[in-house]
């Protein structure tokens, strides 16, 4: 099976990035490739609607096959308001409240970001687990696309 991965529009911006652009490649190879299913949401649209072109045009890297749209609904909303309310995030990270709990409400194996203020870090993700387990919903792994390199020919 699949890893089923939800992936943030940090992820779609560092394809242009100079400092993530290598990684981020190396992981839409693989996604070109098949490896992975691919979540989206409306909170990926709204956010790519503010980008360049060339920014809103990589979603189209992703094979139709491989490409799956979720939903915010109120369930996720619930979640992220409670990541808001409990000092996970502030209000103004809203829409990174939305990516977690979309990606935890419908148990994604995995969440790439490129955001280590907000998410791919270490305490926060400590708070996010905390409030996911109280809440009956699985732990969320937080990874950036680093972690989806393949090494090959390694001994």
């Amino acid at each position: 099976m699949k890893q089923r991965i939800y992936i943030d529009t940090s992820v779609i911006g560092g394809y242009y990035d100079v400092e993530f652009e290598e990684a981020t490649k190396q992981l839409f190879k693989r996604i070109i490739d098949k490896d992975f299913d691919i979540y989206f949401s409306e909170v990926n649209d709204t956010e790519l609607s503010l980008a360049p072109e060339k920014i809103r045009k990589l979603k189209n890297f992703i094979p139709d096959d491989c490409y799956k749209y979720v939903i915010l609904d109120d369930e996720a909303k619930t979640l992220a308001e409670t990541y808001i309310r409990e000092k996970a995030l502030g209000k103004a990270s809203r829409n990174d409240a939305y990516h977690i709990a979309i990606a935890s409400v419908n148990r994604l194996d995995c969440l790439v970001s490129w955001n280590f203020k907000h998410i791919v870090n270490f305490d926060k993700i400590k708070l996010f687990n905390s409030i996911n387990i109280r809440l009956g919903y699985p732990l969320i792994d937080i990874r950036t696309p680093l972690e989806f390199l393949k090494y090959e020919n390694e001994s």
